[in-house]
């Protein structure tokens, strides 16, 4: 069953570790990409890390349900699986369910406020391929790092559908420097999950040896 409303006292938590996911909603289930997610959402609870997504279908779904199925069969087994699957969901003139995956939510009237809330959470943002409002959520990101409104955390953008993106900021905006190659560098293209997983790996290893101080954003990012 879904809880609601304790997102709160979950989320200022600080000996959990937070991957937030963005990508499409549609995305559908027999998809390539959905079966890479579903695959990416297992490792992150396999490492011991909660995952963060808007709570809705496609991708979101995707690494909710896998992260949710595989801390279910952690605990059968005796092993940890006291991990946490959230949905950060929107209220839209359209239905949006939560997906089924999603055991901790809470929901928005506005898109700003939700934006907010995934900042305030995330030690790791990884972004799979998505539409506008993917879109949204890549820039807002990437521009509250670099206003040095929130950590420095890791933007990991999956997969070769980003690569025209990315040429076109090197070679117009950064171009006319409206942009440096520093703020180039906080997005680090990876070829699939697996490469997204590494870096991960290396992000929250850092974090551990600065014994989770590396990065709270609850207590850097003021909603």
């Amino acid at each position: 069953m879904v809880q609601k409303d304790i997102f709160a006292e979950e989320a200022l938590d600080p000996g959990h570790f937070r991957v937030v996911v963005f990508g499409s909603s549609r995305t559908v289930k027999d998809s390539p990409l959905f079966k890479q997610v579903y695959k990416f959402g297992e490792v992150i609870a396999d490492m011991g890390f909660d995952i963060v997504t808007g709570g809705g279908p496609g991708v979101m779904e995707a690494a909710n349900t896998g992260h949710q199925d595989r801390a279910s069969e952690l605990l059968k087994a005796g092993r940890n699986g006291h991990v946490h699957s959230f949905g950060i969901n929107i209220k839209l003139p359209f239905e949006q369910r939560i997906n089924p995956g999603v055991k901790i939510s809470h929901e928005y009237q506005r898109f700003s406020a939700r934006l907010d809330e995934f900042m305030s959470l995330a030690n790791v943002i990884v972004i799979f391929p998505g539409g506008v409002g993917t879109q949204l959520e890549l820039f807002y990101t990437w521009q509250l790092i670099q206003v040095q409104h929130m950590c420095h955390i890791p933007i990991i953008l999956v997969g070769d559908k980003w690569d025209g993106l990315l040429k076109w900021l090197r070679d117009v905006p950064m171009n006319d420097g409206l942009f440096t190659i520093d703020d180039f560098k906080m997005l680090k293209c990876v070829k699939d999950s697996d490469e997204a997983i590494t870096a991960i790996k290396k992000w929250h290893k850092l974090f551990v040896e600065e014994g989770g101080d590396v990065c709270l954003n609850w207590k850097k990012y003021k909603i």
